[in-house]
């Protein structure tokens, strides 16, 4: 049962660091009349100080006291009393102690908010942020909303953007689990019932004895908070760590040993939510090396944990490389051929994790069609809170409009309704389990995410999880109020910037269904959409000279569009009834295809990535109005992150318009693509200490040379005559950071340090200079003098 929520502070905060979220608790004035009105008692049914219910009313006590200065009596099992209260338990606590009660009927984790005269009641679960007279009673859509934090043993995140792990460190659990407890507190404020604390890609020394004692210790610091606790498998695992020489899931060897350590498991989490698995996938071990099945695979796992009643999360994520020359290969063929016809055949426990669209975390896809072909088994939807591909919390990206398009589309399975969120909650085909997994990187960062409005994305998760039909501003707004503050030009301007941050980004990185436009070998960050195509790994354009996109219906693709059930399918395999935003994820054009809107694919590229990189300015500006609204500390952390996406927008503005220019050899009716007029290259200018350097990929500089310095312990120098009118301008000063070092730049007019809006004569000397760091050479592309107005 889980009994904790908080009241919600809408106030102001000064000196405030992001370690609260939105948990803050923030003071607001009340006095007189306003104290008379609050509670003077709480009353939990539960006396154990580690219980959720305890824990609940001590919330509550704690938020009223930083809220209002008042700090209310906690007391126990009391039934009446003539003074103001919150009573705080379950439905059978209360009804057990105080007698029947006209309470509606609860699912798991369902809760009841009722407030009459003095008290207000809290059977389950509930949020209050005011005292009038409601009664209100709510229930999760699913019972699984999980949390994967892709967490390394050695205290390393993949596609971590926000510290090191917060569970663990150098192979083992870390001592102090005061983070886990504070995360333990934001998951169940927002209705999460589970984390998978390790990697997906999993070291199996965690199932160690002396690491098993500390997943205890960590379960203990959930617990209090109705969060339970599960981990990812290494499938190897009985050889690797157990000394086996197979792990072949059939082997009985191999079925004693997973038996045996799951009763070891269990022996320190006695309530362990269930196991998280990846096989056969990107070099995973599985089961297909002995020539099973993926059910076979996921059963093995199902059987173990059956008498504890625990769940396998068994990851569709499963592919392999391909060849591009074959123009049938498709990896988003693979979820549906390698799941569909083993439906029917998973242990009632397992439940089948999909991504929710059929390639990999990308700014737009299409619903995985695998959602439509699994009748007989379990589901759940995998999320993505950590920005992998999606600029990484360095780009402002709310993400819940991306997840609303997968969550309410309508597959139409049998010519019926058949919306995303009612198959993976269980509703559609009638299942039991069934819910979403988000993966969310959490870290020591006192963001937690690496950036404070990233964190929108995990509030609103949790809100979906509990009901994917929410609407997404609303829940950004709920959640802007209680991190920020009541004032509206502060809920008007951040929800004004989230609602267009996803659109934009979608605009300058990649679009008409194409993909996120990003490396996809190494780092999956930044623009390089040549990593696209020629390799193994199926995250294709098919980008020539003459068109682009893939494929992908019956009649003459790679047959995915077949996939889906018959009314979609005929949609998708139609390139009239495509929608635009789909067009080059279905259909290879030549590039002066004509889109619904009437321009051509490469003009719209062209069109959108400026148009992309402009909003990204106004995200700047917006948030600078907001200086003296917002805390000090939180309002420079987001600023910083702000003016590094405005740039970083251009690059990838730049970045992709230059290479499918380049591909093409189509221009850009507007005659802005490859035509900078307020630039001055850094390599044209006289050079001391440092040297051209030519960019790979080509498109990510200017020109495709920047420079860097001759050597790392020696400074560089860039000088120039201005020879563009004399004037004010805006300087822009266009550079790269590497992983590693931290270098410096100072520009000089006439020896003189540059100070925004100077005023330029013709003929002025610009100076340059860059100061190397580490492995950083001080990398320079070029400057740029901006009028007023003139964005480059």
């Amino acid at each position: 049962m889980r009994a904790l929520f908080f009241l919600a502070s809408l106030g102001f905060a000064a000196a405030e660091d992001g370690l609260d979220g939105w948990l803050r608790y923030a003071s607001l004035p009340c006095s007189g009349q306003c104290q008379s009105k609050l509670p003077a008692n709480i009353v939990v049914f539960n006396a154990t100080e580690t219980s959720p219910v305890y824990v609940a009313g001590s919330e509550r006590q704690a938020g009223i006291q930083s809220i209002y200065g008042i700090q209310p009596h906690i007391s126990h099992n009391q039934c009446k009393s003539s003074s103001s209260a919150i009573v705080v338990g379950t439905v059978h606590q209360y009804r057990k102690t105080c007698g029947s009660r006209d309470v509606p009927e609860l699912e798991e984790d369902g809760f009841w908010l009722s407030t009459e005269a003095n008290r207000i009641y809290i059977l389950g679960q509930m949020n209050v942020g005011n005292f009038s007279e409601v009664s209100y009673s709510t229930n999760p859509s699913a019972p699984i909303r999980w949390v994967n934090q892709w967490d390394n043993i050695d205290g390393r995140i993949e596609r971590g953007y926000g510290g090191p792990s917060i569970f663990f460190k150098d192979g083992a659990i870390i001592s102090d689990l005061t983070r886990v407890r504070q995360y333990a507190r934001l998951l169940s404020s927002i209705r999460i019932n589970a984390v998978v604390v390790n990697n997906l890609n999993a070291n199996a020394t965690l199932l160690t004895p002396a690491n098993l004692k500390g997943l205890g210790r960590i379960a203990d610091t959930f617990r209090p908070y109705g969060v339970q606790v599960g981990i990812s498998l290494n499938f190897a695992s009985p050889e690797d760590l157990g000394g086996l020489s197979t792990f072949d899931p059939l082997d009985s060897s191999v079925i004693s040993w997973w038996s045996n350590i799951t009763k070891h498991v269990y022996q320190h989490v006695p309530d362990m939510a269930g196991y998280l698995v990846k096989a056969d996938s990107e070099g995973q071990p599985g089961p297909q090396t002995y020539s099973r099945t993926l059910s076979q695979g996921a059963n093995l796992f199902g059987k173990a944990l059956q008498p504890y009643g625990g769940i396998v999360m068994f990851r569709a994520f499963v592919y392999n490389q391909l060849n591009e020359s074959v123009w049938t290969a498709d990896r988003a063929n693979a979820a549906v051929n390698f799941f569909k016809d083993l439906d029917g055949e998973f242990d009632e426990n397992v439940v089948v994790q999909i991504k929710y669209g059929p390639i990999d975390f990308q700014v737009r896809e299409p619903a995985s069609p695998l959602f439509a072909n699994l009748f007989n088994t379990s589901t759940a939807i995998e999320l993505e809170v950590t920005q992998e591909y999606l600029g990484q919390q360095s780009h402002l990206l709310y993400l819940p409009p991306l997840w609303k398009t997968i969550l309410d589309f309508d597959l139409r399975v049998d010519g019926k309704p058949s919306l995303v969120r009612d198959v993976v909650t269980g509703k559609r085909f009638n299942r039991k389990l069934g819910g979403s997994a988000a993966v969310v990187n959490v870290g020591t960062n006192t963001t937690w995410l690496g950036s404070h409005l990233s964190m929108s994305n995990l509030y609103a998760y949790g809100r979906l999880a509990w009901n994917p039909a929410d609407d997404a501003q609303a829940m950004l707004q709920d959640w802007i109020r209680l991190t920020f503050g009541l004032d509206r030009t502060v809920l008007s301007t951040i929800t004004k910037m989230s609602m267009d941050s996803w659109p934009a980004y979608e605009a300058y990185s990649g679009n008409l269904g194409i993909q996120t436009l990003t490396d996809i070998l190494y780092t999956h960050y930044g623009p390089n959409p040549a990593s696209q195509d020629n390799n193994g790994w199926g995250q294709w354009t098919r980008a020539d000279h003459t068109g682009i996109g893939m494929d992908r219906t019956v009649s003459k693709g790679t047959g995915f569009a077949g996939q889906y059930p018959s009314e979609i399918a005929a949609m998708y395999e139609n390139i009239d009834t495509t929608p635009d935003n789909l067009l080059l994820w279905f259909h290879h054009v030549e590039y002066m295809h004509s889109l619904h809107s009437g321009k051509s694919v490469i003009q719209h590229f062209y069109d959108a990535h400026y148009s992309g990189a402009e909003t990204v300015q106004t995200f700047l500006s917006q948030w600078e109005s907001l200086k003296g609204k917002i805390d000090d500390e939180r309002y420079e952390h987001v600023l910083r992150r702000l003016e590094y996406q405005a740039g970083h927008s251009i690059v990838w503005r730049d970045a992709i318009n230059n290479f499918y220019y380049n591909l093409s050899g189509i221009p850009d009716t507007a005659k802005r693509v490859g035509h900078h007029p307020w630039r001055i290259e850094a390599e044209s200018m006289q050079l001391e200490g440092y040297k051209a350097y030519t960019i790979n990929p080509f498109e990510t500089a200017s020109g495709s040379v920047a420079i860097v310095t001759a050597a790392n312990d020696t400074m560089g120098t860039a000088t120039t005559q201005i020879k563009f009118p004399s004037g004010t301008y805006d300087l822009a000063v266009n550079h790269y950071d590497i992983d590693g070092g931290q270098s410096h730049w100072q520009a000089y007019l006439n020896d003189k340090q540059i100070v925004p809006g100077v005023k330029v004569n013709k003929g002025d000397a610009l100076k340059i200079v860059g100061k190397p760091d580490g492995v950083e050479p001080a990398p320079l592309d070029y400057v740029a003098f901006l009028p007023d107005g003139v964005v480059d």
